[in-house]
């Protein structure tokens, strides 16, 4: 397939766009035949204050047509113009927020100036919006819980990463890797499917991304069918802000901070007749400097399965000292056109292009002590990296609803994605240019999905679909070696990797409520798996077929109108990431690596979730438990390698850290999260997980059977002050853990934050601390037969964070208006 290009995107939209203007054309064209065009004019105005409102929508409605024929905003005086035919219409003046004033029938001949209009506030919409402004709503399906994002002070001029490490169940840690209940293979999508907004780095993209683009995140730990059975943990559905209010809105957000960080986003809607178009766009330049400290203890005799081996020379001694210098410069943009074709479809087309150009320079000190601590030698190894990631994805959806029921539908979705990701170092030894490494690596990934959902009598429904998954990785390994000033290519590590993943899945599923009472969802999806692994180094060429099948079983029961307890049960597959199939070792460090594993096999799981939610008036209670047993786990590793890395003169044993498939892994959990809200100037939110994890496996005759017991917990506190400036304080909690060679010492982080609205709450002005006490790091220990180490690695340090937000034609948070119901013809359950 040729790569297709951003012109050729934008052309199609342009083809969209200029199919839409004969219509408007031919509306002109036939009015003029009977009578030309008139100019209609006016003027909107707050009743009580008299100001003029700014973006006002004036739409006309020709009933005969049964659809808007014309239509525009106000400007900064609150005057309109607006061309149309002549005609019968029914006249509407809206304000998001302010009663909408209408005019049924007006006989438009000739240019008229309609006068003055004085629109009203809307009390009981206003109060609305205020309260869905202040706190973070939940809504609970069948198989999910809905976070709508409310006045989080601490992720403003944030990022993804920010927002969900905010969202109960859901912990980032140190390295920004994403974990749902403690459990780090969640999968993530965007709008319900995969998006290159996350591209070949999830970690990189999501913090990149900006959290103002977030309207909600999906919490999935019991996915129906309709999902794709990615992911043991479950899913992280990430959905985009796009508003449906006719005429134009959006608002845009500018931050700066220290360390070094800017950056501007903005949203924007222009919706008029039958065309919505919508923009997310942010720019971000963040300095992320941080730090790693690795102390190893090699031992001069250990054992090797049941051998003794002896060495004659003494232990050995190696501190390594890493600090990082990461620049992260990007651009994310998602633009589209949604058309209304007729009252029952529409037409979406988009294209996200995001690109990153970073820069880190790591210096690794390495020194070598003697049993006293005596220094024996010393070592400076330096990488300066530069990473340019690029990503472009196309995408076209179709909707259809029928007989007017917009729970009847069909929808056909088609996304193309191509991302690159281009890491070029030149690691220098004390001094000397000793390797030139690059990594190139590409990715296409084609996605054809069909989801058709039919509604039976009052309370049941079927849906069923189909979703096509077609993924190539290419990776392209280049190692130089100095050797007389001159780089030579080394072909023995130098290789290319070619991934293909395509996966063919077809689901049904029916639910249904009973005596609005009971609900059940029970459904089942079938995956064939197609893998091929080329290295062009190797003459294997591996094969990897399986068909599989995921049963899930959703059931509910509303014990009051407060109360309900929910059971969920599923299948999911785990399937390797690039990273752990990537077989060439990191470079940063001469002794300890990093080195993926290309014949990694899936992990498969099988989940219950028991829930329970109870509202009372001011409090919440949502609370679960969980039990999970998986097999062929993905395990990280620690052993040498049998090669040694010559520092000044000596041999030191090279470490390296790969995933492996050990046997099973149990689960076992327990979380709950209470919302208090006694007033309306304070709101107090808690989460707490328990979880308690067994792993049983062997690998290469090493035992690495082990028990973890951990938890974490979280805890919001919001709080107005006087003046109406609102203070937000954030307290993360995450508990030891180990496994059969580590062990996790526990970690602590406070966040921040101050926020108070300006200008008629048009915009906002918030002050963010983010590690208050620059405690968020990551301590381990390690054990193996062959060496010990103590390890401690801190990301990014303490960070402080100023943002303005301004809105126009907006309040501090808009309705979901999506035309005809929710958004994935989900089968509701509402606790």
């Amino acid at each position: 397939m040729n790569k297709p290009t951003l012109t050729g995107f934008m052309l199609l939209l342009g083809i969209l766009v200029t199919y839409a203007q004969p219509k408007s054309k031919d509306i002109s064209n036939t009015a003029s035949i009977i009578s030309k065009d008139v100019t209609i004019t006016g003027k909107v105005l707050d009743k009580e204050t008299k100001d003029p409102l700014e973006y006002a929508t004036v739409s006309f409605f020709n009933k005969q047509k049964n659809k808007i024929v014309a239509g525009g905003i106000t400007d900064i005086n609150g005057v309109f113009s607006i061309p149309i035919p002549k005609g019968v219409y029914d006249i509407s003046i809206e304000y998001i927020s302010f009663k909408t004033l209408t005019f049924p029938n007006k006989k438009i001949e000739s240019n008229i100036n309609l006068g003055v209009f004085f629109l009203e506030i809307d009390l009981e919409s206003l109060d609305e919006i205020e309260i869905i402004a202040e706190r973070t709503t939940v809504e609970l399906k069948l198989d999910k819980k809905i976070y709508n994002l409310g006045k989080d002070l601490t992720v403003k001029g944030g990022t993804v990463s920010d927002v969900l490490d905010n969202v109960p169940s859901v912990s980032v840690d140190v390295e920004g890797n994403v974990a749902l209940r403690g459990n780090d293979n969640v999968r993530i999508l965007i709008n319900g499917k995969p998006s290159g907004l996350v591209g070949l780095n999830s970690t990189d993209a999501l913090q990149q991304l900006p959290a103002e683009a977030i309207e909600r995140v999906e919490v999935i730990t019991s996915p129906s069918a309709r999902y794709d059975a990615e992911g043991t943990a479950g899913i992280l559905n990430i959905i985009l802000r796009r508003s449906k209010l006719q005429g134009l809105n959006g608002a845009i957000t500018t931050n700066a901070g220290y360390p070094n960080s800017a950056g501007v986003s903005g949203n924007i809607n222009y919706r008029t007749g039958d065309f919505n178009f919508f923009n997310t766009t942010g720019y971000s330049y963040r300095e992320s400097p941080g730090n790693a400290l690795t102390e190893t203890h090699y031992f001069n005799e250990y054992f090797d399965g049941d051998l003794m081996v002896n060495v004659d020379d003494p232990d050995t001694f190696i501190n390594e000292k890493r600090k990082f210098d990461r620049q992260r410069k990007g651009l994310t943009t998602n633009i589209g056109l949604e058309w209304y074709i007729n009252d029952t479809a529409s037409l979406t087309t988009s294209v996200v292009y995001r690109n990153s150009d970073n820069t880190s320079d790591t210096s690794n000190t390495i020194t070598e002590l003697d049993s006293n601590g005596n220094l024996l030698s010393e070592s400076i190894r330096l990488e300066p990296e530069l990473e340019d990631d690029k990503t472009i994805q196309y995408s076209v959806n179709f909707d259809k609803q029928f007989n007017g029921n917009s729970e009847h539908k069909l929808t056909f979705d088609f996304q193309y994605e191509t991302s690159e990701e281009d890491e070029n170092a030149i690691v220098t030894q004390d001094g000397d240019d000793a390797e030139d490494v690059r990594t190139f690596e590409v990715q296409n990934e084609i996605l054809l999905q069909t989801d058709y959902v039919l509604p039976i009598g009052k309370n049941s429904q079927f849906e069923g679909g189909y979703r096509g998954t077609f993924n190539e990785l290419n990776t392209d390994y280049t190692l130089k070696f100095n050797e007389n000033d001159v780089f030579v290519l080394d072909t023995d590590a130098s290789n290319n990797l070619i991934y293909r993943e395509y996966v063919n899945a077809a689901y049904s599923q029916f639910g249904s409520k009973i005596k609005d009472k009971f609900s059940f969802l029970l459904g089942l999806r079938m995956e064939a798996t197609r893998i091929t692994i080329n290295q062009i180094t190797s003459s294997d060429f591996d094969r990897k077929n399986y068909i599989e099948f995921f049963p899930t079983i959703n059931l509910a029961y509303e014990i009051s109108e407060d109360q309900s307890i929910t059971l969920g049960y599923n299948r999911r597959i785990s399937r390797p990431r690039s990273r752990y199939i990537n077989p060439f070792p990191s470079r940063s460090s001469a002794t300890n690596l990093f080195q993926g594993n290309p014949d990694i096999n899936p992990s498969f799981s099988n989940t219950l979730d028991l829930g329970y939610l109870n509202s009372l008036e001011k409090l919440t209670l949502n609370s679960s438990l969980y039990y999970s047993r998986s097999t062929d786990v993905f395990t990280f590793i620690t052993e040498t390698t049998g090669d040694f890395a010559i520092i000044n003169g000596s041999e030191f044993p090279v470490i390296r850290r790969t995933p492996i498939n050990l046997a099973t892994n149990d689960r076992f959990g327990f979380e709950f999260t209470l919302t208090y809200k006694p007033n309306k100037k304070w709101s107090l939110n808690g989460n707490f997980n328990l979880f308690d994890s067994k792993t049983r496996g062997n690998y290469n005759d090493v035992t690495y059977d082990a028990n973890n017991l951990s938890w974490f917990a979280r805890i919001n506190n919001k709080y107005t002050l006087p003046g109406d400036i609102d203070w937000q304080t954030r307290l993360f909690y995450m508990g030891p853990s180990e496994d059969a060679q580590n062990i996790r010492k526990e970690m602590f982080a406070t966040d921040l934050a101050f926020s108070k609205d300006l200008f008629n709450s048009k915009a906002s002005l918030a002050f963010s601390i983010n590690d208050v006490f620059n405690s968020k790091k990551r301590v381990i220990e390690s054990f193996t037969d062959s060496f010990n180490s103590d390890a401690e690695f801190q990301r990014r340090m303490r960070s402080f964070n100023i943002s303005y937000t301004h809105r126009f034609n907006q309040k501090k948070t808009r309705e979901n208006q999506r035309r005809g119901g929710n958004d994935n013809g989900d089968f509701d359950f509402e606790g």
